[in-house]
C-alpha cells in the first residue's frame, strides 16, 4: 500500500522535524501531542524548539495543509512514535510514554497499517509494542517472529540525528531498520524512502534497538576517558588539553574533548537501557556512566576551591559578596535543549552552595528555568567585566568569539583557559 496519511506521535526534538520532513514530500501529516501550546504553536505554522530551518518547513507545511497537530489520534496509514523514554530512580527504562501512545493509537488502527518506534528503546521494547497494541485491539493480529502476514506491521528506526543539524541529518543520514518480521522491514523501508536519501539498512528489531543504544555507549566510553584523563591531569598539574592535541597527532589516535560531564537524552540515558538488560556483563559502560555521571562533583570541588582563594586573595570581600557567573546550562553547544544537561545540574549546585550572585550567561534560552529562578540571566559582556568568579561550562559559539577573562576562571571546556 501506499503512505499518504502518516500519524507522528510526540511533537519533539525529534517527533516534529521528522512530521516535518513526510509533510515536506506531499504527505498529510497528523502529529499528536499532549502539549497544547506546542499543538497551538505548531498550527500558527511555527515552532515550540530550537532547529535551524525547522521553521520554515513547518510554517510551509502548516500553510499547504500537509501538516496540522492535534492531541487526540486520527486514523493514518502509517503511525511513528517518537516519545521520551526517560529512566526511573533505579535507571531502569521507562516505557510508560510508548505504552501510553500505544492505548492512544490502538482505537484508529486498521488492517494494513504500520506502526513504527522510533524513540531509543531498551532491547524487546518494540515486541513490547506489538504484544500492548494486541492486548487492545483482539479484532486485528500483530506481528510476532514467525508471522510475516499480521494485519498491523511494527518495527523500530532510530534516529541518528545531531542537534543543531536535525533538518539535514534525517534526509542524508543511513537509516537502521528493524522490523520483527521482514516484511515489516520491508515496509518501514517503503514509508522512510519518501524523504531520507541515505541507505535504509535492515535488520531485526532486536538489533535495531541495540544498535542506537551501542553508538552511544561507545561515544560515552570514550568521553569518560577524556574526563578520566582530565582529573588525572589537573592533579599531576599537566594542560589535558595541550596533551589531547599531542595525542591526537598519533595516526591511530583520536581522544575526544573533556567537559563537565555528558548530557541530553541519548547519550547520558542509552547506556543504562543495555546496564538494565546484562547488569553483569555490561562492565565497562557502568564505569563509564559512573565516571561522567561523577564529573560534575568534580566541577563542584574546583567552584570551591576558587571561592576559597578568591577569599583568600581579597580579604575586604565576604562569600556573600561573591558573584559567579556560570557560561551555559544547555547540555551542549548552541542549542536550547536543557534534557539531562550536566551544565545545568552545575549552575543549580552552585545556586545552592553560593551565598553572593549567580549569574548565569546563556544565549540560547530566553527565560530560565524554575530551577534557577533565584539566579539572574546576565549579558555575556556585562558578566565578563563584573563576575568573581568564571565557569565555562558549554562552548557556545558565542563565547568563542570573545576574550575570556584572565584569572579566576574554571573552564572546564578548554576554551578560555
Amino acid at each position: 500500500m501506499s503512505f499518504d496519511t502518516v500519524s507522528v506521535v510526540g511533537l519533539g526534538y525529534i517527533g516534529l522535524p521528522t512530521a516535518a520532513m513526510f509533510a515536506s514530500r506531499k504527505k498529510k501529516v497528523i502529529g499528536v501531542d499532549v502539549n497544547q501550546d506546542a499543538i497551538d504553536t505548531i498550527n500558527r505554522g511555527e515552532i515550540h524548539i530550537v532547529e535551524p530551518d525547522l521553521d520554515t518547513i513547518v510554517h510551509a507545511t502548516v500553510t499547504e495543509g500537509f501538516l496540522q497537530a492535534t492531541t487526540k489520534p486520527e486514523p493514518a496509514d502509517a503511525f511513528l512514535i517518537a516519545v521520551p523514554t526517560p529512566f526511573k530512580e533505579d535507571h531502569e527504562p521507562d516505557l510508560s510514554y510508548i505504552e501510553a501512545s500505544c492505548k492512544a493509537i490502538a482505537p484508529v488502527l486498521e488492517k494494513g497499517n504500520l506502526v513504527i518506534l522510533e524513540s531509543t528503546s531498551p532491547v524487546g521494547a518494540t515486541e513490547a509494542v506489538a504484544k500492548w497494541l494486541a492486548r487492545e485491539r483482539e479484532d486485528l493480529s500483530f506481528p510476532h517472529k514467525h508471522n510475516d502476514e499480521p494485519d498491523v506491521n511494527v518495527a523500530h528506526c532510530p534516529e541518528r540525528v545531531l542537534p543543531g543539524h536535525v533538518v539535514r541529518e534525517l534526509v542524508e543520514n543511513d537509516r537502521v531498520i528493524g522490523g520483527i518480521t521482514p516484511e515489516c522491514s520491508r515496509k518501514a523501508v517503503e514509508l522512510y524512502s519518501c524523504f531520507v536519501q541515505g541507505e535504509c539498512i535492515i535488520t531485526n528489531a532486536r538489533t535495531a534497538e541495540m544498535a542506537k543504544l551501542t553508538e552511544n555507549s561507545f561515544r560515552d566510553v570514550n568521553i569518560a576517558f577524556a574526563n578520566e584523563l582530565s582529573i588525572i591531569c589537573d592533579k599531576l598539574d599537566i594542560d589535558v588539553w595541550e596533551l589531547i592535541k599531542l595525542s591526537n597527532r598519533h595516526p591511530r589516535v583520536n581522544i575526544l574533548q573533556p567537559g563537565p560531564g555528558v548530557g541530553g537524552h541519548c547519550i547520558a540515558v542509552d547506556p543504562w537501557f543495555i546496564i538494565s538488560k546484562t547488569p553483569k556483563e555490561a562492565k565497562l559502560i557502568r564505569v563509564a556512566r559512573d565516571v561522567n555521571d561523577e564529573k560534575p562533583s568534580w566541577v563542584l570541588q574546583k567552584v570551591k576551591e576558587s571561592i576559597a582563594d578568591f577569599l583568600l586573595t581579597n580579604p575586604e570581600k565576604t562569600a556573600k559578596d561573591i558573584s559567579i557567573a556560570c557560561y551555559g546550562i544547555t547540555f551542549k553547544p548552541d542549542i536550547d535543549d536543557l534534557r539531562e544537561s550536566p551544565a545545568l545540574a552545575i549552575t543549580k549546585q552552585v545556586l545552592d552552595l553560593n551565598q553572593g550572585d549567580t549569574l548565569v550567561v546563556e544565549p540560547n534560552v530566553i527565560e530560565l528555568p524554575e530551577e534557577l529562578s533565584k539566579a539572574k540571566i546576565i549579558d555575556l559582556n556585562e558578566s565578563l567585566i563584573s563576575s568573581d568568579i568564571h565557569l565555562m561550562l558549554v562552548d557556545h559559539k558565542e563565547f568563542k568569539l570573545v576574550e575570556g577573562p584572565s584569572s579566576n576562571l574554571i573552564d572546564t571546556k578548554g576554551i578560555w583557559g
